[in-house]
């Protein structure tokens, strides 16, 4: 078994590290409050730190980015953080796994792959675009081994309140009430499962094929907000939920007393036209395919 260190213990952090913990291996979660699953070895410590990123980070196979600054301080906060990373990983031999997202590809026409140039010129978006070229420019040198795996929106179980599809969206579907909608409800819309999320991050950092090149997490196809409700609510035995689209005029009325809020502005290109991830690349090359949409609900649902 070897040593694999997790920077970040959010939604996806906490179910890497328990998945990697069942198999036996020693996990180190890194956060700034120390927090993290039980098993794990909890450390407190500024990631943007480079002497003690690299410090913890000795003697391990993989490390794994899992951090999430506030989407208003990434071209504050990531650039230090990317830089202590590849500093930890060039100084260790950890082969590096970042966990990214869509923006980086901005508004396109037809399904995303990983081929796509990162086009998007939202400032934002493209510090993440650089924070993997800086990766894949050091392991085209030599320096480091390095992939990353895209996802798009989360659900799941351990979904947080920026998920979506978390509580904002079940807990008027429980109670049968009407759910809001910050989009339009009949946009099709690929969803990341939490778990398949995690289990491609570990496929990734311990598979030398995925090294050197952008991977996408095994997704199901894509559903609409509407097609969501209408399963979890089958699921539960329900009637198909009604549903409510808030105007965007009131939401951006909104985004001087919320960050979050603020910041839809810059995605809204993702939910006003279908956004659909074609993860047919990783799934070829690694045998392994999206859990059941339905068995995803469920455990959603029972979460």
């Amino acid at each position: 078994m070897g040593k694999h260190v997790v920077v970040g213990s959010g939604q996806v952090g906490t179910h890497l590290a328990r998945k990697l913990l069942s198999r036996g291996h020693e996990v180190v979660v890194v956060t700034r409050s120390g927090r993290g699953p039980d098993g794990a070895v909890k450390v407190a410590a500024d990631v943007a730190g480079k002497a003690r990123l690299t410090e913890l980070t000795e003697g391990a196979d993989v490390l794994y980015n899992c951090v999430n600054p506030r989407y208003d301080r990434w071209p504050v906060d990531w650039p230090p953080m990317a830089a202590a990373f590849l500093a930890a990983a060039e100084a260790t031999g950890a082969v590096y796994v970042l966990l990214g997202n869509l923006y980086p590809y901005g508004p396109v026409t037809g399904p995303m792959t990983e081929d796509l140039p990162l086009a998007s010129t939202d400032p934002k978006f493209r510090v993440r675009t650089k924070m993997w070229q800086d990766a894949l420019a050091a392991h085209e040198a030599g320096r480091i081994r390095a992939t990353e795996v895209r996802a798009s929106d989360f659900f799941g179980p351990g979904a947080t309140d920026q998920s979506y599809l978390g509580d904002r969206f079940l807990k008027p579907l429980r109670a049968g009430k009407t759910i809001p909608l910050v989009w339009p409800a009949d946009v099709p819309h690929t969803w990341s499962y939490l778990p398949d999320v995690a289990e491609a991050l570990i496929t990734a950092g311990t598979d030398e094929r995925a090294w050197g090149r952008p991977w996408h997490v095994p997704s199901g196809e894509p559903l609409t907000f509407r097609q969501v409700g209408e399963r979890m609510a089958a699921l539960l035995g329900r009637p198909a939920p009604r549903m409510f689209q808030i105007p965007w005029p009131v939401i951006r009325a909104a985004g001087p007393f919320s960050y979050m809020i603020g910041e839809l502005a810059h995605v809204r290109y993702q939910f006003t036209k279908p956004f659909v991830m074609d993860s047919s690349a990783f799934q070829r090359a690694f045998g392994v395919a999206p859990t059941p949409i339905d068995e995803a609900l469920k455990a959603t649902l029972d979460a």
